[in-house]
């Protein structure tokens, strides 16, 4: 999958720093304590510079590092799901309403989070056998068991868990009252 990645291209701008100010190659890279054919080849984009030397020329060149990273500032998507524009799933009368949206872009760092209700009876199904990742999740409302691997731990209002999702696990809600929790799960399983 190709890189949208933009490089960091500060060649361009040291060079014309440089030619503006009337230095040689010699000078700025005596001043920057590096060598010429170092800051030739930074100034062609043949090498991305350490952070040390870039700093080294800008000091020499007396370049402010705004100037240089000008372009590389973006915005952070936020991005913001409004109540009434969840995606909902309804499995087997258990309710799954998306409030974080997995995102491609995420990478190694996706996440997928949703509130779950569970009315009295009901049980998940979905990670009965298991699935790659990690869960989290923390009760709003009832009471419930998780049943992971032989285990079953019994979860109230404000209690939290987490746990491996490798391992096989359901949600059960064996009381009269629905069972609603905030989940959270990586790598996305359920709405990507």
């Amino acid at each position: 999958m190709p890189s949208n990645k933009t490089p960091f291209r500060f060649g361009e701008k040291i060079r014309s720093v440089r030619e503006r100010k009337g230095y040689t190659l010699k000078v700025v890279a005596q001043a920057a304590g590096v060598s010429e054919s170092l800051v030739s080849q930074i100034e062609r984009n043949r090498v991305s510079p350490a952070i040390d030397t870039l700093l080294a020329l800008a000091d020499a060149l007396e370049i402010d590092l705004e100037y240089l990273f000008a372009e590389y500032r973006r915005e952070r998507p936020v991005r913001l799901i409004r109540a009434d524009e969840r995606r909902k799933i309804d499995e087997s009368d258990i309710l799954y309403e998306e409030i974080v949206r997995p995102v491609e872009d995420d990478g190694a760092h996706a996440i997928e989070s949703y509130y779950i209700t569970i009315p009295p009876g009901a049980e998940t199904k979905r990670g009965s056998y298991g699935h790659l990742g990690r869960e989290f999740g923390i009760v709003t409302e009832g009471t419930a068991e998780l049943h992971y691997e032989t285990k079953i731990y019994p979860l109230t209002k404000g209690d939290s868990i987490s746990f491996s999702a490798t391992a096989p696990h359901t949600l059960v809600n064996k009381s009269g009252e629905t069972f609603r929790a905030l989940w959270v799960v990586t790598p996305p399983q359920r709405f990507s």
